[in-house]
């Protein structure tokens, strides 16, 4: 089961995917994003060391490492 998360400002449900990204220089990084539909990347659970904050403008779920 997808890790999810409900947004309190339109109600919609997001769900937590990750994946390996490659930067200029050929660096690699790992990402995650909240999209509306469970993909195939999606994780179960959230890191360790992070938190969901929601957007206050727009609703939308984001990640940031706990304070």
């Amino acid at each position: 089961m997808a890790y999810s998360v409900e947004s309190k400002k339109s109600g919609k449900t997001y769900y937590l995917h990750s994946k390996v990204v490659t930067l200029k220089g050929d660096r690699k990084q790992k990402i995650f994003y909240f999209a509306g539909e469970a993909k195939e990347n999606a994780l179960d659970a959230l890191p360790d060391g992070y938190e969901v904050m929601e957007n206050s403008r727009t609703g939308l779920p984001m990640l940031r490492k706990k304070r």
